[in-house]
């Protein structure tokens, strides 16, 4: 999938194309919603409130196809966040971590910063995914049932772990569509309360290690990313090595 990075976005995508296509997507996702639930932990606390998982999406979409935060995503913080996430991607790649055939992907990418990121450090391969489709850098998708098949990637990034409603089901689909040995890499806030848009606080990397079932930890960092302050990398284990651990 080749995707050229498009120059400075100097005027929005047609605003109503974008809520067609989110209200046809709320739609759908009204028929396909997840049938979890997920209990709150000491370190992992789901936000109640929600009265369904329709009134989950609709109040993430009304930060996605906020006029004004689109305008602002797209015009004045573009060149700093895109600049700031090279920044990251240039460092994974000295790390090891990420490489320019690393088939990518950004979970919850909103317009396309991080994808545009990749792309600038020579990660061609590299698509981002969003309740709103931002074309061509993202496209649609629930990150609780990602649109791709088992094994799509080798690296995938997100820094939107705080608005997962059901936790498990969002690292899950991670690990379903991560080849294995392939990398994820999350940031995270653990210091401070995430933003009022967020379904969940955590206040440790041992919840994550936990849902990471299938993935082995490979190193925990501090960072400096738009208010989120750890940086947690995970390689999806070989079927070789999960089937010797599930004998042992």
């Amino acid at each position: 999938m080749k995707i050229s990075l498009p120059k400075l976005p100097i005027i929005l995508k047609p605003f109503l194309l974008s809520l067609f296509l989110s209200l046809a997507f709320l739609a759908f996702l009204s028929l396909q919603s997840p049938r979890h639930t997920q209990k709150s932990t000491r370190e992992l606390r789901i936000r109640p409130g929600y009265s369904s998982y329709d009134a989950y999406i609709q109040r993430q979409l009304n930060k996605t196809l906020n006029p004004k935060l689109r305008q602002i995503w797209t015009t004045r913080d573009w060149d700093r966040k895109v600049r700031v996430f090279a920044q990251f991607f240039d460092s994974l790649k000295q790390r090891r971590l990420l490489s320019n055939g690393s088939r990518s992907l950004c979970i919850g990418a909103r317009v396309g910063q991080e994808v545009a990121a990749l792309k600038l450090v020579g990660v061609s391969d590299s698509v981002g995914m969003d309740l709103v489709p931002h074309p061509p850098l993202v496209i649609q998708g629930d990150f609780h049932d990602q649109p791709f098949d088992d094994g799509s990637f080798d690296f995938e990034f997100s820094n939107v772990f705080d608005h997962a409603l059901y936790p498990e089901k969002f690292v899950g689909e991670i690990e379903r569509t991560l080849k294995p040995g392939g990398f994820c890499v999350l940031h995270v806030s653990i210091s401070k309360r995430a933003d009022k848009y967020s379904a969940n606080d955590l206040y440790s990397v041992g919840p994550l290690v936990k849902l990471f079932e299938r993935s082995e930890l490979v190193e925990v960092r501090n960072v400096d990313g738009f208010g989120l302050d750890t940086e947690v990398v995970f390689r999806k284990k070989k079927k070789k090595m999960t089937m010797m651990k599930q004998r042992l």
